[in-house]
């Protein structure tokens, strides 16, 4: 059997919102535990209990997240302004 092999280039990856996504996600996690809590005691009698703690689980997580996308996003700015102040950019030749 041959090793399969791409016949084309794979696309540049998209670069979107990612600090904004995250945020929204992170505060969806806490809003919906904020709204189970007041029913904790129907949700554990009827085993359910999880439900409440997956959403905080969700929120503590999406917080590492925000710290993560927030310093990835300013490594990339960082890099860009250091490869804009190299002189690198077409509007500023070196010459």
């Amino acid at each position: 059997m041959t090793k399969w092999t791409p016949t084309h280039e794979a696309p540049e990856p998209l670069e979107g919102p990612v600090v904004p996504t995250v945020v929204g996600g992170t505060v969806l996690w806490f809003v919906l535990f904020l709204v189970q809590l007041p029913f904790y005691g129907w949700f554990d009698d009827h085993g359910h209990a999880w439900w409440v703690w997956t959403c905080l689980a969700g929120a503590g997580l999406g917080l590492i997240g925000v710290w993560y996308v927030r310093g990835r996003d300013a490594a990339l700015k960082r890099q860009a302004a250091a490869r804009d102040g190299d002189g690198t950019r077409a509007d500023h030749p070196t010459a």
